[in-house]
């Protein structure tokens, strides 16, 4: 950059001593030079430019069309993953589906044996009520049994002279011989 500014320094020197002026001789001023050499340049710079502008546009197109690649891949991968999104999404629903059914199913089993056992308790518990009534029946039985035999054995005793039991004694042997 420094020499660009040098460059100008000089030229706008040289040109404030002599001064700006159009020359109109063709062949002093070297117009026909500078106009053979400006179009060889830019022949040259256009043949030069133009293969790195086609090279870079043909770079950049290629990059393009790899850009689009990737992006129908990407696009067929995302609508892949869609895909087992929704059906993972479906085989989830259908776990959930079946563990509330299987919920559902495992409660009401414990629910019908609650019920059996209760029904069961309640049969022994019944049968357990029946067994004590029968045993309480047979023991006030037997109480009142012992105690009509004891009562009747007093009277006996009181009203059976030994008279009486002599007589008693002889017939029941009297049986036994027979």
């Amino acid at each position: 950059m420094d020499y660009l500014n040098q460059i100008f320094s000089i030229f706008a020197a040289y040109h404030e001593q002599q001064g700006l002026r159009f020359n109109s001789n063709f062949l002093e001023a070297n117009v026909i030079n500078i106009a053979l050499l400006l179009f060889g340049l830019i022949y040259v710079l256009k043949q030069f430019l133009g293969s790195i502008l086609v090279a870079r546009q043909e770079k950049v197109l290629s990059a393009i069309q790899e850009s689009e690649e990737r992006l129908q891949q990407a696009n067929i991968r995302l609508a892949e993953s869609e895909k087992q999104l929704a059906q993972t999404q479906i085989v989830i629903n259908q776990i959930i589906q079946e563990a509330e059914s299987i919920a559902q199913k495992v409660r009401q089993s414990i629910l019908d044996q609650g019920k059996s056992d209760i029904e069961r308790l309640t049969i022994a518990s019944k049968a357990s009520i029946s067994t004590a009534e029968s045993q309480v029946r047979q023991q006030i039985q037997q109480q009142i049994t012992a105690l009509a035999i004891s009562k009747v054995t007093l009277q006996l005793q009181n009203q059976v002279t030994s008279a009486m039991q002599a007589t008693i004694i002889d017939s029941n042997i009297a049986q036994l011989g027979e």
